[in-house]
């Protein structure tokens, strides 16, 4: 019996509500001369750590901290050095004490890796996990994926 046949999801920068731009370090290449791939989940943490922890936009509460518990990265095409790359990122699910999101990079309009995140609210002193309040929750509207 043959598997069915899954579909590529047409990954578009303007679907996700929160960008960043970057450059390409001539530091972030392999002996290949192309970006690391190790060097994606970097430019994925950037994009998700500008998001939760610049400005003012209420999303890391006094005494609490946002953790990394999973991230899965899909490399789809080469990026090399120099230029730049745009990062996209919105927000796919708020569970009880968690976020999920799902994060993209693009170079010359070609998404060349897609990723998972999911991170954990947790209490700095205790390492426990937080629920996420009423107002958190409020506050991701803006990020949602428009998808």
């Amino acid at each position: 019996m043959n598997a069915p046949i899954r579909t590529r999801p047409a990954f578009r920068l303007e679907d996700y509500p929160f960008r960043l731009t970057d450059n390409v370090r001539y530091g972030d290449l392999d002996p290949n001369k192309h970006v690391n791939n190790a060097v994606y989940a970097t430019y994925f943490e950037t994009c998700r750590v500008t998001l939760l922890r610049s400005g003012d936009r209420g999303l890391m509460p006094r005494g609490l901290s946002w953790m990394l518990v999973h991230l899965a990265i899909d490399f789809r095409a080469e990026m090399h050095w120099p230029g730049s790359f745009d990062l996209g990122l919105g927000v796919t699910r708020l569970g009880r004490t968690s976020s999920t999101f799902e994060q993209v990079v693009f170079a010359n309009g070609v998404c060349t890796a897609s990723a998972e995140a999911v991170t954990v609210l947790v209490d700095v002193k205790t390492r426990k996990p937080a629920p996420l309040t009423p107002e958190i929750i409020e506050r991701f509207q803006p990020w949602l994926l428009r998808r």
